[in-house]
């Protein structure tokens, strides 16, 4: 495989509302980012993605797009992303945009020139349709939104319907028009050509939807989706992004993909043909719930392990995999896999887990602290609408408010969205006045300054782990096989590169547990390249693997 720059590159995903302060107005900004850009390199980040820095109304927070060619001045201005961006650079960091084309904001001026009738060369732009029934007054079919009931809107001025997929705040748009391809084309030529090194490209496989737009087979949530998930077009439409923007750039596509397994990553990703370099998957990420994060389970260790080593087989020498634990839209991890008693055992331990895999890595903001899940008293509290879509469907089923609470305090996405916790002053020193969204109440024990201190940080572990992974080509390059795969207590796998081996040993168990190494190992043998405990046992071979213990062995 060509040895392509990401794949030795460590990213680091910013969610900027919520990363820092820099102006005083309660909202994190490029200024905060501009401040922090050492730190983030101290962490052995060689990228950064920004989550959408865009003008936005916010009702998906920048997801809803009103121009793509501009800043937020929530977030600054074009001059001041340049300085951001050039500073990146300064320091060896690239950086990649978000690029949110399934769907714009209703403020955007496609969606505002479209509202003005049929025959404006815009209405095309987005899916308007009739209504369905005597008076035309039933959506024109029975599709469902994911974040906001059915997924069309009513427009009485037209006597149409528009298609959301999404909120009502964002409309889809028409990408069978060869106008809204050119778009497309142009917003990633604007900022390639200003120095930004690639894209994550939200939703992509959404992009394409069937011809005729028939109705979907009934469900909860999500009707439809067969006839827009991976749609009759989507490959040919990537393919054009990339034979006419991408073959002009050394820059990187990665694209997110829900819905999609390790066999359909292929056709994307794979061979001189593919359209997508990565593809961010959602298996790993089930492990503790039904379908979406928040019908809750309890969490599988087995179904996590098979997920990840499915892809890890499949891929291998063919693709490349996107390693994530966390981003703006799951829970923490240490509150849903790992253990909250064990905190800094059981968050270096998943981080070990997960970066000793083949792929790149992506670490989300705060993550390398382990930030937790917060608590909230009242759903009145939360901002997001996919938490107040869900509220209304949980009330329908009859849970009550009390119940609700609880599942969204575990679920909600916006638990990953609450300020980044810099120190122990006032607003966790992420900003100087009340932010727009609460700070977690234990950001006096767990934040970036004490952490900073203690050699046994979590944080200072990160930086140790990314540094093993970029000095040892086998965490990169190399072979994975998993061991003990029916095991409810341990994830084991090892890796093997130019007649090297490593063995990745990770607990999942809250208690100390007997541990074997597999055959053929003899850890006696091998160098303990790190672990998370500070000693290690005398005899490895078989002994006793501690709550959340990780080591990792290389053996010449």
């Amino acid at each position: 495989m060509k040895n392509e720059w990401y794949k030795e590159a460590v990213i680091y995903q910013i969610w900027p509302r919520s990363f820092k302060d820099g102006n005083g107005d309660g909202i994190g900004d490029l200024q905060g980012v501009l401040e922090k850009l050492d730190y983030i390199k101290s962490l052995g980040v060689d990228c950064i993605w920004f989550s959408p820095l865009y003008p936005s109304p916010n009702c998906d927070y920048g997801y809803d797009i009103a121009d793509y060619k501009d800043i937020s001045p929530d977030y600054g201005d074009l001059a001041l992303f340049k300085q951001v961006l050039d500073g990146a650079h300064e320091r060896g960091m690239k950086v990649l945009m978000d690029l949110v084309v399934n769907h714009t904001s209703t403020e955007h001026k496609w969606f505002q020139e479209s509202l003005k009738g049929k025959d404006n060369p815009y209405h095309d732009y987005y899916f308007w349709r009739k209504g369905k029934g005597k008076d035309g007054k039933k959506p024109p079919n029975n599709w469902l939104s994911t974040f906001e009931g059915g997924a069309w809107e009513y427009n009485k001025d037209l006597d149409e319907y528009y298609l959301h997929v999404f909120a009502k705040g964002q409309p889809d748009l028409n990408m069978d028009n060869p106008k809204v391809r050119e778009e497309v084309k142009s917003i990633m030529r604007f900022w390639l050509d200003m120095g930004v090194d690639g894209f994550r490209e939200d939703v992509i496989t959404f992009i394409s939807k069937k011809e005729g737009l028939p109705d979907g087979f009934p469900l909860p949530i999500a009707t439809g989706v067969e006839h827009y998930n991976k749609g009759p077009h989507c490959h040919e439409y990537l393919t054009e992004f990339r034979k006419d923007i991408m073959k002009d750039y050394d820059c990187f596509m990665v694209g997110e993909s829900p819905m999609t397994n390790s066999k359909d990553a292929l056709k994307y990703t794979a061979g001189d043909d593919k359209v997508l370099d990565m593809m961010i998957s959602f298996d790993h990420m089930q492990a503790d719930c039904f379908i979406t994060d928040t019908l809750c389970t309890p969490f599988n260790l087995k179904k996590m392990k098979k997920a990840f080593s499915d892809w890890q087989y499949k891929l291998n020498g063919r693709s490349w995999n996107a390693l994530y634990l966390e981003n703006h839209d799951h829970p923490r991890i240490i509150s849903r896999y790992g253990s909250e008693k064990f905190w800094k055992e059981s968050g270096k331990m998943l981080a070990t887990m997960c970066y000793m895999q083949c792929g790149t890595p992506f670490v989300y903001q705060g993550q390398e602290i382990g930030m937790l899940n917060n608590h909230l008293d009242s759903v009145d509290k939360f901002k997001d609408v996919v938490t107040f879509n869900n509220e209304k469907l949980f009330k329908k089923f009859g849970f009550s408010d009390a119940t609700y609470l609880k599942i969204a305090n575990r679920t909600s996405r916006e638990n990953a969205r609450t300020p980044v916790q810099w120190d122990k002053s006032k607003y966790a020193g992420f900003s100087s006045v009340e932010p727009w969204f609460s700070v977690n109440p234990n950001y006096k024990e767990i934040n970036v300054k004490q952490q900073e201190k203690d050699k046994d940080s979590i944080l200072n572990y990160y930086r140790k782990l990314l540094k093993v992974r970029k000095e040892n080509k086998i965490f990169i390059y190399g072979d994975y096989k998993e061991h003990f795969p029916e095991s409810n207590d341990f994830y084991v796998y090892e890796r093997t590169y130019e007649g090297k081996r490593a063995l990745v040993i990770c607990s999942f168990a809250d208690e100390t547990k007997t541990f074997r190494a597999p055959a053929g190992f003899d850890l006696t043998k091998g160098k303990l390249l790190i672990s998370n405990y500070k000693d290690a046992p005398a005899k490895p071979n078989i002994c006793a693997l501690r709550p959340y213990e990780a080591r990792v062995y290389l053996f010449a």
